[in-house]
Formats: C-alpha cells, structure tokens, sequence
C-alpha cells in the first residue's frame, strides 16, 4: 500500500477550551473521567464493604493523589532519570508531560497502605475493592494519549495505519488504541465480571496485576519504544521489563489468595 493510502493523524489542539489562565486539556478531561468513573463505580459496589462514604472518599482522594504524584515520579526515575540528575527540578516541571502507570501503580499502593490502616483491614482487602476502579481511567488516559499524537505505535503496513504527526512519514500501529480496548475496555470486563462473586483476598488485586501486566507486555512489541532508551536484551523494551514483576506478583498473590480461601469478614457474612 502507498502512504497516502493510509490514515493522516488530523493536528487536533491539546487545549479543548480556555477561561483566562485556565485551559482545559484532553489529557485532562481523560483523567477527570477515570476519577469519576472510578468514584461512580466505588460507591455502586460499597454496600458491600463495611466501609461508609467518608472513608470511601479519603481512599479516592489519596488514591487520586497517589496516582499523579506516583505517575509524575515514576516517569522521571524510570523513563529520564538521567534528564533529572543534570536538573533536579525538572521533576516539577509537570507542564513538559510525563507520567508513567507503573510510577501510578507504585503512588496508589502508598495510598492504599495508608488507608487501609485507617479503614481496619488489610491491603489486599482495599486492593481487590479498588483493582475494578482503575481500566476505565487507564483506558481513558489511552484516549487522550491518541488525541495528543503521542506514544505511537511502531511503523507498520496494516490497513488500520495512522501516520502521526511529528513521527515522521511512515504509517504507524496506532497503539495508544490497542491499549485502550486491552488495558481499558478488556480488563475492566473481566475484572468487574470476576469481582461480582466473592472471591479469596488478593484474588482480584492479584488478577489485575496479572492481567495489566501480560496486556502491556504485548501491546509493548507493536508500541514504538523511547528514543534515549530503545530496546534492551532480547529486544524487551522499558515498559515489558516493569511488567514483568508485576506478572509474577499477580500469579503469586491469585495462588497465595485460592490455597489461604481467606475471605473478608463482609463476604463471609453474606455467604
């Protein structure tokens, strides 16, 4: 096929509106979303804890925050660590962009930890209730991901090709779209479909490291990798190798969940 047989990535503004100082960005409008749905979804299922709305809403404001500030600070230690040793403050330069979900990940189970302790249960308990929260905002930051031309997919000869901006001529795997139907719009179904039953503690947190981890780990060998990173041995990239821990994490804590059959007190009740 010709390039010009092929998708032309349309130049879309990254600022949807602005009110004096204030703009409002497409990136940000996918994040308003993942908390919202989280917060929609949160309090649908919290009949089911024996937790009430308060602490319901200190979990998500924590887990919100833990999200941006474990997402800013991942990016920079695992994605430009070497930028952020010539200048620390670029650290707190949010406004170049940069978030990492594994950095995400690692600021939500501070929160967790945190909240947990204060909720009286364990960290797995909080984990398996938030794990069903979290695909449609990974899936959302996907979309916004695609509406800013960034991260895209490895050159490629597929009918589906797009040809982004600033990524030079040739057509591209519009990656950003596989992770959002994978990382997204799959593992929330399977997340939410699993967690509807009761399952042992640490099954449904362990099942969601499990299955964002083998998705990215895919997704990650039609995704073009970072320029001052490439690829390492074996041809696995950055991303691969922080989903590799979290595999081995998911299958131990999904095997460590069904032979302990340990469940929390509000399920065992209603069993």
């Amino acid at each position: 096929m010709s390039v010009s047989s092929y998708l032309v990535f349309p130049s879309i503004d990254p600022v949807i509106f602005s009110v004096g100082p204030l703009s409002v960005r497409w990136y940000g409008l996918m994040y308003l979303i993942g908390f919202v749905a989280a917060y929609v979804l949160a309090h649908k299922r919290l009949e089911r804890t024996p937790w009430n709305k308060d602490q319901l809403s200190d979990l998500l404001f924590w887990g919100f925050l833990g999200v941006i500030l474990g997402g800013r600070i991942g990016y920079v230690l695992f994605y430009q660590f070497g930028l952020f040793l010539e200048d620390p403050l670029y650290l707190f330069k949010i406004w170049t962009g940069g978030m990492s979900f594994h950095g995400g990940l690692l600021g939500v189970i501070v929160a967790i930890v945190i909240q947990a302790r204060r909720m009286k249960a364990s960290l797995l308990q909080v984990g398996d209730f938030v794990a069903p929260l979290v695909p449609i905002g990974l899936g959302a930051g996907r979309i916004g991901n695609f509406l800013n031309a960034e991260l895209w997919g490895r050159t490629t000869d597929v009918p589906w090709a797009v040809i982004f901006p600033d990524a030079g001529p040739e057509p591209r795997h519009p990656s950003q779209l596989y992770e959002f139907a994978l990382e997204g719009v799959v593992l929330f179904a399977i997340l939410w479909i699993y967690s509807a039953k009761p399952r042992p503690v640490g099954a449904v947190g362990g099942l969601f490291l499990l299955g964002y981890g083998v998705f990215r780990f895919i997704i990650e060998f039609f995704r073009e990798p970072d320029a001052h990173i490439g690829l390492y041995q074996l041809g696995l990239s950055q991303g691969q190798l922080l989903c590799l821990p979290m595999i081995l994490a998911g299958l131990f804590l999904m095997f460590r969940a069904y032979k302990k059959g340990e469940y929390p007190p509000a399920v065992e009740q209603a069993k």
